[in-house]
């Protein structure tokens, strides 16, 4: 029981650790494109791994279950309306950012 708890600890610490990472990305990278990245990726990352710490805790199945579907509907919208976004922002012209400066 005692190795669940901290593997659900390690989980819910490296979770966390992938989301203020998104974070600090959000604020410093340089454009558009960089910051929809770094929230993408760990947003899904860390979401995902919170999910799962939480996963070890529950002691019914119906919460396991839930959370089950919380994780896939994450696993699949989160990459999805991170590929519109950046779709919709090149189709409408948002400059790329080269080396100082953006491209126009």
């Amino acid at each position: 029981m005692i190795l669940l708890e901290i593997l659900s600890a390690v989980l819910l610490a490296a979770g966390t650790l992938f989301i203020v990472s998104g974070a600090v990305g959000l604020l410093r990278f340089p454009d558009f494109y960089t910051r929809i990245h770094a929230t993408g990726i760990t947003d899904s990352a860390g979401a995902g791994l919170i999910l799962l710490g939480l996963l070890l805790r529950t002691t019914t199945w119906e919460a396991g279950v839930r959370l089950l579907i919380i994780l896939l509907f994450l696993v699949v919208t989160g990459p999805t309306a991170t590929h519109l976004l950046a779709h919709a922002a090149r189709r409408d012209g948002v400059p790329v950012w080269r080396k100082g400066h953006p491209r126009r």
